[in-house]
């Protein structure tokens, strides 16, 4: 088998899910029993979703990119440096945390399929500092990417991931004692002061089999400040549920791309994700999961239009830098329309 598949968590790892509430028959569940099988989304209508697709479900020229050095002096308020899709990096309280990283070009186990637009695939582990924590939503190949992991090993000083997640990189030879896996609802320490929760989403895994991992969102609380990292997710209560037992949020990073009808249940639509936000008490949101691969064939900048539209319709401040931009909390938003062209 690839490597790049990675290893299903082991059979006494797997004893230990069975008395989770959020785990049966082996395989985990997403609350009030949402369930989304890639079967759901039968072959004979993406068949005629590929058919359908415009010309405009990738840019027409290179996404425009900002060059920051990641390794100069943060600022004193947390820093985002968003790297496309749902890659970026945290500065912050004297911590530098990346999140989902994907840098090899490819959103897939093959380099030659779901390759990243031209510009939007502008950064790479060479170009990060060190790395104190790397934390991971799920296990997806657009989240969890094999080679960027690999030229991460020994770079990170300790991985921070949902249940299972754990089998992969000790397949890939990190370090056990690195490793920290999560339920929903459990949290460690990052440094004194910095405190990250894993929280419920309405999603799924799987490289191979599915649903043998556990998907996560995160709040991130820092001194004085509040992050709600969101990974994927379908709309759902437990973002209200959220909000409430750890809200309000000074920044929310939310998932705004790479939708369809057929996977709606795991997959937000930008007027969700403004809900979402609006659900979560966010002060600013932070659309991502867009701008760096077609995983879906709507035009490449629609989830950004929609959301725009539906966010100043419900009074919901977005920020929108481009792929390299750095964006300090309390810095106002940014909205210049550099996706503004087909």
């Amino acid at each position: 088998m690839l490597k790049t598949f990675g290893a299903a968590p082991s059979r006494e790892t797997q004893r230990r899910f069975a008395a989770l509430p959020n785990y049966a028959d082996g395989r985990f569940e997403n609350l009030d029993g949402v369930r989304f099988s890639p079967s759901d989304a039968p072959m004979s209508r993406m068949l005629l979703d590929f058919l359908r697709k415009p010309a405009t479900v990738t840019p027409s020229r290179p996404v425009p990119t900002v060059r920051t050095d990641l390794r100069a002096p943060a600022p004193a308020a947390p820093n985002i440096v968003w790297f496309g899709h749902s890659s970026y990096l945290i500065r912050a309280a004297g911590l530098t945390i990346l999140v989902d990283p994907v840098f090899s070009g490819a959103a897939s186990p093959f380099a030659f399929a779901v390759k990243a637009y031209p510009g939007a695939d502008a950064y790479g582990v060479s170009d990060l500092p060190p790395i104190d924590v790397l934390v991971l939503t799920h296990d997806h190949y657009d989240h969890l990417d094999y080679a960027t992991l690999l030229a991460l090993r020994g770079k990170v000083k300790r991985v921070v991931m949902p249940l299972g997640v754990g089998g992969h990189l000790r397949a890939w030879h990190f370090a056990p004692e690195l490793l920290t896996e999560l339920n929903w609802h459990e949290a460690t320490e990052l440094a004194p002061g910095v405190r990250l929760t894993a929280t419920p989403a309405q999603h799924m895994s799987g490289r191979l089999a599915q649903r043998q991992t556990l998907w996560a969102s995160y709040v991130l609380e820092l001194p004085g400040a509040r992050l709600f990292l969101g990974g994927d997710s379908g709309y759902g209560p437990h973002f209200k549920a959220i909000g409430e037992q750890y809200g309000p949020f000074d920044l929310a990073l939310l998932e705004n791309g790479q939708y369809n009808l057929h996977w709606h249940l795991i997959h937000t639509l930008p007027e969700e994700t403004v809900q979402a936000a609006r659900d979560l008490g966010a002060a600013t949101l932070l659309p991502v999961h867009w701008a760096k691969f077609t995983l879906a064939y709507h035009p490449w900048n629609e989830p950004i239009r929609r959301l725009l539209v539906a966010a100043d319709a419900a009074g919901q401040p977005v920020t929108v830098p481009r792929i390299g931009e750095p964006y300090t909390l309390g810095q106002p938003p940014r909205r210049e329309a550099w996706w503004d062209f087909d």
